[in-house]
């Protein structure tokens, strides 16, 4: 008997498969990819994780998908920020549904538990989830550490998992969870709820910026989760690196809507939108050069692209910031 597991690498997720593997089932962990889970390429981590778990791991990328099917349009909103958590995790299950030929696995498995995010995760919502992954009257969605708080599954039903080994973990402490992993001898494992940039205010008012401005794509989501962003008088975004690891992570971004900003002295790596004007073409040098190693009272060169300009600094970084997206 196997089983797919949607898996974000959290200590939840670990455990529901753990679960499963106590019992025998061969589980392959899922991790579907939308381009939103953070800042690192974490696969080789989760990989670890999910074997530390007892399964197998696949990663299925679904970033085109998410951005014209869920993240502007979700059935039941958004949470706090912008995050569709409940079209999320009903389309995630949806898609590992699809997989469960291919894997040969006979249900599914969630490391959800009743009542620890207020959106997501409340009865009434997994419910929600259910009916959006397809999945009212099959019941093949199982989740170990709160099954016995909810009806019997078919996992459970039909005896292919023993319901009296599952747990009845409710609400939002995490003791029940942090005495099994130091059971099972576990360090390494994701905090909760830490995962997800929708989730988080500063990303949410970017996007929420980007998409004011601009067409949202693939291409564009790791623009947003890197250095400081500003929205320039006629329209133009500019985003300029806050240290070494952000430097390299702009210049590694192939966006063709982008252009590099470079400077002849020691200071940021900046991308600008190619679309800009003369104007914010000016601007964007000087805020550049403001935030590099620079004197108020002196010229510098900038290249934007093909073009080469001559520009001082602004004033002060007060001025700069007066562009920037995360003021409003």
């Amino acid at each position: 008997m196997r089983a797919i597991s949607l898996f974000s690498g959290g200590l939840d997720s670990m455990l529901a498969i753990k679960l499963m593997t106590e019992q025998g089932i061969d589980v392959t962990a899922l991790h579907i990819q939308t381009g939103f889970g953070g800042t690192r390429d974490v696969r080789e981590q989760l990989r670890r994780r999910a074997e530390m778990a007892g399964a197998d791991f696949r990663v299925v990328d679904v970033r085109e998908e998410y951005i014209q099917e869920i993240l502007f349009d979700p059935v039941y909103g958004y949470g706090k920020n912008f995050n569709p958590c409940i079209d999320c995790h009903g389309y995630m299950f949806k898609i590992a549904r699809a997989l469960l030929p291919e894997e040969g696995a006979s249900f599914l498995v969630t490391g959800e538990v009743v009542g620890q995010r207020p959106m997501s995760q409340r009865p009434d919502a997994l419910k929600q989830v259910s009916k959006l992954a397809g999945d009212n009257e099959d019941k093949l969605i199982l989740r170990p550490l709160s099954a016995k708080l909810l009806e019997p599954t078919k996992p459970e039903l039909e005896g292919w998992v023993d319901r009296e080994k599952l747990l009845d973990i409710n609400g939002r402490s995490r003791e029940r969870q942090l005495a099994l992993a130091a059971q099972y001898g576990w360090e390494d494992y994701e905090s909760p709820g830490g995962g997800c940039l929708l989730t988080d205010e500063a990303f949410s008012k970017k996007l929420r910026d980007f998409i004011e401005h601009e067409e949202f794509g693939v291409e564009d989501i790791d623009l947003l989760k890197y250095g400081r962003h500003f929205r320039l008088p006629g329209g133009a975004k500019l985003v300029v690196g806050r240290h070494k690891e952000d430097n390299e992570a702009l210049q590694a971004i192939e966006n063709p809507d982008y252009i590099p900003v470079r400077l002849s002295i020691p200071g940021p790596f900046s991308l600008l939108w190619k679309g800009a004007n003369a104007e914010d073409r000016e601007l964007a040098a000087r805020i550049a050069v403001t935030y590099a190693k620079s004197d108020p009272k002196e010229n510098y060169t900038v290249r934007l692209g093909e073009e080469e300009r001559t520009v001082s600094p602004l004033p002060n970084k007060a001025e700069a910031q007066k562009y920037f997206v995360l003021n409003g």
